[in-house]
């Protein structure tokens, strides 16, 4: 260990344990084959099936719901290896991260008994539909409607930028059961897709960045949901959302403060082999200085989320922060994977080169879970 390492303090002998699994599945199974998923845009089907017979999938849902029984710190490590390896394709940071909680939080027992313990094997891929065409970070101008027919709901509505929206197997959709409550008027109802005619999954889309994760757009005609697939009560919808959203935040910033860990790794061990006029990149002072700069960058985008996480864990995670959290760490990764990529030159431009992918990919994490302006609003409003 260098003097400058840092080990997270969330990361126990247990965590750390199980990130090093996940690297090397990662490893043997994703990364040989990203540029395959890059074409297709989406990971293959298999791989989730993988993930799940290893315990990489629902690992802080416990045990008997099918999870690994561990708490977030368990998610974060297997997020954190992932983005370690400047990989983005996989959407297990939705299904396991998100979706599931979702249903832990919200769901009956026996909609947690029903749905959790597929998740958890990999049989399902979980979503989220909360997008709209007309409707981003303002989820109150939400055009899609759940109206109550006998003990259906019929879902009408198009969802878009919908991540695991291809291979999605249950997804919660974000709709007004009472579109003239205004928020008021949200539910949350899950869609089991295989069994729900209406249900169409348009194109996979064909992004600047994460080329390789599933990213759909979702249609719904006339999708009758039995009533008992509502998720918590009618009405409570925005709520449940505002509840979830700081931990869905805090997700985004672990994965934003490893991959740039991972920038300022890549970059350093680039600089030191690279030669230019006769000496290593690294030997030049500018080099020195700027690599300096981002390591510190880094380390204090990381210490910041850690001590996100250790309030989360404790349970006293508040909205403001998770927001400061997913602002300060996903500007920071912009700014110092585009330094990185100056000091590789051209290279630094060829997709052939990790950090050229990971510049692409860092862009769109200032945009969604609430775009970078709304999470200022949000801390503004707390002060």
């Amino acid at each position: 260990m260098t003097t400058t390492e840092h080990r997270s303090p969330w990361l126990d002998d247990e965590v750390a344990a199980l990130r090093d699994m996940a690297t090397k599945f990662f490893q043997a199974e994703l990364l040989p084959h990203q540029e395959r998923f890059a074409e297709q845009k989406y990971v293959d089907r298999e791989f989730w099936y993988k993930a799940g017979e290893l315990g990489l999938l629902c690992t802080s849902i416990p045990e008997q719901y099918g999870g690994g029984g561990g708490t977030f710190a368990h998610d974060f490590a297997v997020f954190d290896a992932q983005y370690r390896l400047g990989d983005t394709g996989f959407g297990n940071m939705v299904h396991s991260g998100l979706v599931a909680h979702y249903l832990l939080a919200y769901g009956t027992e026996e909609q947690k008994l029903r749905w959790l313990p597929r998740m958890a094997g990999g049989e399902l891929v979980g979503a989220i539909a909360m997008t709209e065409p007309g409707a981003g970070s303002d989820l109150k101008a939400l055009r899609t409607s759940a109206i109550r027919d006998g003990d259906h709901y019929v879902i009408n509505g198009a969802k878009t930028f919908i991540s695991n929206g291809k291979h999605a197997g249950l997804v919660i959709v974000v709709a007004k059961t009472d579109p003239a409550a205004g928020a008021k008027g949200i539910s949350l109802l899950v869609v089991e897709t295989a069994d729900a005619p209406g249900y169409r999954v348009g194109r996979v889309l064909d992004k600047v960045g994460m080329k390789g994760q599933d990213t759909a757009e979702l249609f719904f005609d006339d999708v009758r949901v039995p009533a008992a697939n509502l998720l918590g009560d009618a009405g409570a919808g925005f709520g449940y959302l505002m509840r979830q959203l700081a931990h869905e935040r805090l997700v985004i910033a672990v994965g934003a403060a490893a991959a740039t860990e991972a920038a300022v790794a890549l970059t350093v061990r680039y600089t030191k082999e690279r030669k230019a006029f006769g000496a290593p990149l690294f030997d030049m002072q500018n080099t020195r200085f700027e690599l300096a700069e981002c390591a510190t960058l880094a380390r204090v985008s990381r210490v910041f989320v850690d001590d996100c996480v250790h309030r989360h864990l404790r349970g006293d995670l508040d909205g403001a922060t998770a927001s400061m959290a997913k602002a300060y760490s996903t500007e920071i990764q912009g700014q110092v994977v585009d330094r990185c990529v100056q000091l590789f030159g051209g290279y630094g431009y060829m997709l052939e080169y990790p950090i050229a992918r990971m510049y692409a990919d860092a862009r769109v994490q200032r945009i969604y879970a609430g775009a970078n302006e709304v999470m200022k609003e949000l801390v503004a409003r707390s002060l």
